[in-house]
């Protein structure tokens, strides 16, 4: 009885001295008059005890920092806001998570080691150091203070290549404060590899062994500092260019080096010459004329296209042949549609006049190569009736004006500031500031008919409950009196000095090319998703800025580089290779350019809704337009971006569609179809194959194709006696990977 009179006794005395903290933590008295500390040795909660809390996955979305946190108790998401963990951990249900007279018997300590019933189980054990720091730290007081403040940690190291895969390397971190002073806080760092089987770190010492060869990205973690660490371990001991010899790196640099013709191609030879990684051969003329046809126009060439240009023996023909396409209406069209994806034009609310305007003003600014940083301002700042200002469409693309900074800051940033809404960012440097601050200066945004000046929209931020400041996101503050920020918004933005900007639009146009973007996802740009080829992308940004924001200027440089020219053949040494550009990859083509490739092959238009004959996929307004092909091949709605694979590029309903539907068996030999007009021209069959196939393919058949076919085509029989066998042929070209990809 005598016992629980004093353990009633000392939580009441606990009680009280969390309710009288504020006279508490002002007066001399110390809990430990013996051992008095001097203030540079007491710990801080911030530096000290924060990074504890990240260590060991206290503060982790699964564990207290997730959203709702964990058993009644929440932290901020990886220490983002350590102010408001502190009154968590001392003032929350009031006071009983910490023990001032007994810090041993504190629920901060018991819960962890487990001394207690924890849902996480033992989290710590007794005697680590970092429960004798909880506890050192409440046996002071359990203050709040701090008198300095992290300026950055150094990582070592920061980018290593590692030729032996036996080998380990030592991380290490140290945290630089305002006050001048350095620790080492690699114990306190938290390692993660981005792909945990290739690499394994030892949490307790740091250090790290990789599993597999390639390019292995780790991300370090202390306090508010996010930091990549790249490793390379090269893919090939030895080069095997040539099947009889081998060859060592130099050689194959020099392979590479004597055909650079720009600096995408110095750029991408640096890293393959690091990664020991061969490069594939040179696409032919015939695969490199299909490839970049379809990629600057959405279009096939001709057969009459192919066979001049396969027949012309001038040297620069390709790059003729590019310049043509950028110049061409085809071009316009393509990249009409390219841009109403990327900035998501869809009728809303049957709105289709307000997206019939916005369609064609995005098409004027393609047609009349209006640089890209002034396509940006003219909608950013855009107001009137958005049945008349295509530009004002913009801002009647989502509903509010978070969505609004969600949309703007991925478009236009290729930033995922939509991470920050609850929470800082986890990944990134974005603030809840960053967020709603964006979003207060799009709420002024009257985003009716009529795009207005709407002086009195706010929105409330969620940790002070009061109006967000309206903010230039990761840059300032705007005045308290500012009604629309939106020109120091477009005047930051468009700056040559700002550092996402150009950098977003030009990784989309590499990845619309190149088939993968070199900042992957495209709308995931951070310091920890590092572009495969950082300097690459700032080369191609630069080049981009210097030439007036020109979209053809820099589809032109990626169209004639080598990179760009290779195979997509790969060889032995580099057929694992999905990003570093040693041979082409395989795109599936989008499903607007895969319903007009089938119609032109076929020779028999598809129908759209309401359009007219004759109307292509690509030249569609309105997503939203009638068509089951464009749902089998799995169009984007555009209600999100539609930077993804392809929807349905490989679903079981686009291949029974191929293989067995009507999007294929019930256009193949109609009257007036291709295949109709050949066979009752008196066409010889073995015509009508190379006909398809330079159609199809944009090429002739090969010897062992010939072969093959001239073994089930009687070639002395007539072609309308073997029309079933032609319907067949022309049914397996259009199934065929080589037709629905651009290779």
């Amino acid at each position: 009885m005598k016992n629980n009179h004093q353990k009633h006794i000392t939580n009441i005395l606990s009680f009280l001295l969390i309710l009288c903290y504020p006279i508490y933590i002002n007066s001399s008295y110390a809990v430990d008059n013996k051992n008095p500390l001097d203030s540079n040795e007491r710990i801080n909660f911030e530096n000290d005890l924060i990074p504890i809390f990240t260590k060991f996955g206290c503060n982790a979305g699964a564990c207290h920092g997730s959203a709702a946190g964990r058993g009644e108790f929440k932290l901020s998401l990886f220490g983002g806001n350590p102010q408001a963990d502190y009154v968590a951990i001392v003032r929350q249900i009031a006071g009983r998570r910490i023990n001032l007279m007994h810090p041993e018997k504190s629920l901060v300590i018991l819960k962890p080691t487990a001394q207690t019933r924890h849902g996480g189980g033992r989290v710590l054990k007794k005697n680590d150091v970092p429960v004798q720091l909880l506890h050192d730290w409440i046996r002071q007081g359990a203050r709040y203070e701090t008198k300095r403040h992290l300026k950055n940690v150094h990582i070592t190291p920061k980018k290593q290549i590692v030729s032996d895969l036996k080998q380990t390397i030592q991380l290490k971190a140290s945290a630089h404060f305002s006050d001048g002073t350095t620790k080492d806080v690699t114990r306190w760092t938290v390692f993660t590899p981005e792909d945990t089987s290739a690499i394994k770190i030892n949490p307790a010492t740091a250090i790290a062994k990789l599993n597999r060869r390639g390019r292995h990205i780790i991300i370090a973690r202390y306090l508010t500092e996010v930091i990549p660490i790249e490793f390379i371990a090269p893919l090939n001991d030895k080069i095997d260019i040539n099947s009889n010899t081998n060859n060592t790196v130099e050689k194959t640099d020099e392979i590479i080096a004597s055909n650079i013709v720009n600096n995408i191609d110095t750029e991408i030879r640096k890293l393959l010459a690091t990664l020991r990684l061969p490069v594939s051969a040179n696409a032919d003329d015939a695969t490199f004329l299909r490839r970049v046809t379809l990629d600057l126009t959405g279009r096939l060439p001709t057969p009459e296209h192919v066979n001049a240009f396969l027949a012309k023996t001038d040297t620069k023909k390709r790059e003729t042949w590019v310049d043509t396409l950028l110049a061409s209406e085809e071009f316009n069209v393509y990249w009409t549609m390219q841009l109403a994806k990327l900035f998501r034009v869809r009728s809303r609310d049957r709105n289709t006049q307000g997206v019939y305007t916005y369609h064609q003003w995005l098409s004027k600014q393609i047609r009349d190569g209006v640089g890209y940083d002034k396509i940006a301002r003219s909608v950013i700042l855009a107001t009137g009736d958005s049945h008349q200002v295509g530009a004002a469409n913009f801002y009647r693309t989502v509903d509010g004006p978070r969505e609004q900074a969600e949309l703007m800051s991925e478009l236009f940033m290729g930033a995922r500031l939509r991470c920050a809404n609850c929470h800082n960012h986890p990944l990134d440097k974005w603030t809840q500031d960053d967020y709603h601050g964006l979003a207060a200066i799009f709420a002024k945004i009257e985003n009716e008919q009529i795009v207005r000046l709407k002086p009195t929209g706010t929105v409330i931020h969620p940790v002070t409950r009061e109006k967000a400041q309206l903010r230039i996101p990761g840059e300032r503050f705007l005045s308290v009196d500012a009604v629309d920020g939106r020109k120091e918004l477009a005047d930051w933005l468009t700056d040559p000095a700002n550092p996402y900007f150009a950098k977003a639009i030009v990784n989309r146009l590499w990845k619309a090319m190149m088939g993968r973007g070199l900042v992957e996802p495209v709308d995931d740009f951070r310091s920890t998703n590092p572009a495969t080829h950082p300097d690459l992308l700032t080369a191609l940004a630069d080049d981009f800025i210097t030439n007036g924001y020109d979209l053809r200027h820099t589809l032109r440089q990626i169209a004639l580089s080598n990179a760009y020219a290779r195979s997509a053949n790969a060889t032995p040494q580099n057929r694992t290779d999905d990003r570093f550009y040693s041979h082409a990859l395989k795109k599936p083509l989008a499903p607007e350019v895969l319903a007009d490739a089938i119609s032109d092959v076929l020779g028999v238009p598809d129908t759209y809704g309401a359009e007219p004959e004759g109307t292509r996929a690509v030249a569609l307004i309105d997503p939203n337009t009638r068509s089951d092909a464009l749902d089998i091949l799995g169009r984007c709605s555009r209600e999100t971006f539609c930077e993804t694979s392809v929807g349905a590029a490989d679903g079981l309903q686009r291949k029974l569609h191929l293989f067995n539907g009507d999007l294929l068996n019930a256009r193949i030999g109609v009257p007036g179809s291709r295949l109709d007009k050949l066979i009752t021209s008196s066409t010889l069959p073995m015509d009508i194959v190379r006909e398809f196939y330079l159609a199809a393919l944009s090429r002739h058949p090969t010897h062992k194709e010939q072969t093959f076919w001239k073994q089930h085509i009687d070639v002395n029989v007539s072609a309308n006696t073997q029309r079933a066998t032609l319907e067949d042929m022309v049914w397996s070209l259009l199934t065929c990977n080589e037709f629905v990809t651009n290779h």
